[in-house]
């Protein structure tokens, strides 16, 4: 039965839509807010023959792509590749797959692109092909404590700091040292309550996650602070598909540059995560680790 549903996409932009597995527990408690807030609206204004691409992503990775109340796919990956399908005259069905199955399903040609909070890497653009970046996503430290005064991974020495199994940001602690304990977990929601609860000092993950969580719990008062730059491509958001979809690789990116410089994908991350300048210091979802 699994099998048959993993078969089955989720047609948004052509007018059904899928019933797929609830997310998580704590994945309900942050996307049920923004399921209320988003309600699916999008129209696709394409001609019926126009071309279909097959999305890979997670459904259960908020803010990047999640299923809202009424079985809609939502998020910041779903509406950045619906905008740059409508520049680029093609229309998009979105498949929830695991998070482990994402690549291989774009490997194998089963699906067209993936999109999942996917961060470029280098061993991943020797292995597929990548689009240019479309969001800056750098990697945060979330912290509630004010008299700490973090500002860089140098700070945490002597602290107790939580992060993601296999994530990006736990090796990047691990390499910088100095803490006291490192406590590791499935799921950023999981992390961030044991930092509300005072069992961590510091905990790391995606900014972008960390602004989504502190965006519907405005109540724990925290503080987020970057620690990657602009220039650091392991900050940078990337489509990802076949290696040798040339075509399509140039289409996605031709769509990027365009939303770029209509401003369309600050629109995107304001719509979800707020108007700010940047994501240094705020006052307060959960998802799979996606990078």
């Amino acid at each position: 039965m699994m099998q048959l549903y993993r078969a089955l996409p989720i047609l948004l932009s052509v007018g059904l839509f899928g019933c797929g597995n609830s997310p998580t527990q704590e994945s309900a408690s942050t996307a049920s807010t923004a399921a209320t807030e988003n309600k699916d609206s999008f129209v696709s204004k394409l001609p019926d023959n126009a071309p279909v691409f097959k999305v890979a992503t997670t459904g259960v990775t908020p803010p990047f792509s999640f299923q809202d109340d009424y079985g809609n796919m939502q998020g910041i990956d779903v509406d950045a590749i619906r905008a740059i399908g409508e520049e680029q005259g093609f229309k998009v069905e979105f498949y929830k797959e695991p998070w482990v199955n994402l690549f291989d399903t774009v490997e194998s040609g089963s699906r067209d692109m993936a999109l999942a909070g996917i961060s470029y890497k280098p061993e991943r653009d020797a292995k597929y092909g990548l689009s240019d970046s479309y969001f800056f996503n750098p990697a945060a430290i979330m912290y509630k404590n004010p008299d700490l005064k973090i500002q860089s991974l140098n700070d945490i020495k002597g602290l107790k700091v939580g992060g993601m199994e296999g994530g990006k940001s736990i090796g990047q602690v691990i390499d910088a040292g100095g803490y006291s304990e490192l406590i590791s977990d499935k799921t950023p929601f999981l992390l961030y309550e044991k930092l509300v609860q005072g069992q961590v000092d510091a905990i790391v993950n995606d900014s972008i996650i960390w602004r989504y969580i502190d965006k519907n719990h405005p109540e724990s008062k925290v503080t987020i602070v970057p620690y990657e730059s602009e220039s650091d491509p392991a900050a940078q958001q990337v489509v990802l598909m076949a290696k040798g979809n040339t075509k399509l690789i140039a289409t996605v990116n031709e769509g990027i540059a365009k939303l770029k410089a209509e401003g369309k994908f600050k629109e995107i991350e304001a719509r979800w995560l707020g108007e700010t300048e940047s994501p240094t210091a705020s006052t307060s979802a959960t998802t799979e680790q996606a990078n």
